[in-house]
C-alpha cells in the first residue's frame, strides 16, 4: 500500500469542508482559494477544484457573481448560499467531533506486548 494514496484520499476527504471554511468568511475567486489551499499545504491543482466547485455550486451550497476585472476578463466570485452556511456548519460540528475522536485514538497509549 502506498502512502500517498492514502493522503490524497484524507485531503479530498477534508477538501469540500475547506473550501466552505475558505468561503464563510467571505467571497473568493477561484485562484484566491487555491492560494489558500497550497498555503496550506493541501496541494490542488484548478483541474481539481473547478469540478469541485460546481458539483457545490449544483448542490445548491455556493452561489457566483461575475465582476469586471481591471486586468483581463470578468470574474467569477464563489459564496455561500443560505443552504451552503447552514451545510458548513453542520460540517464544522462533525470536523471537531473527529479531530476530538482521532485525539483521544492517538492519545491514548499503547499496550504492546
Amino acid at each position: 500500500m502506498k502512502i500517498d494514496n492514502t493522503k490524497a484520499q484524507m485531503r479530498k476527504g477534508i477538501l469540500e469542508y475547506c473550501i466552505l471554511e475558505i468561503l464563510e468568511s467571505s467571497d473568493a475567486y477561484a485562484s484566491d482559494i487555491i492560494e489558500t489551499l497550497k498555503k496550506a499545504k493541501l496541494i490542488v491543482v484548478e483541474g481539481t477544484l473547478y469540478p469541485l466547485l460546481t458539483r457545490l455550486k449544483n448542490a445548491g451550497l455556493l452561489e457566483y457573481r461575475w465582476e469586471e476585472s481591471n486586468s483581463g476578463p470578468p470574474r467569477k466570485y464563489y459564496s455561500l448560499s443560505k443552504s451552503g452556511k447552514e451545510f458548513q456548519k453542520d460540517l464544522k460540528i462533525t470536523w471537531e467531533e473527529l479531530q476530538t475522536a482521532v485525539k483521544i485514538i492517538t492519545n491514548t497509549p499503547k499496550n504492546h506486548e
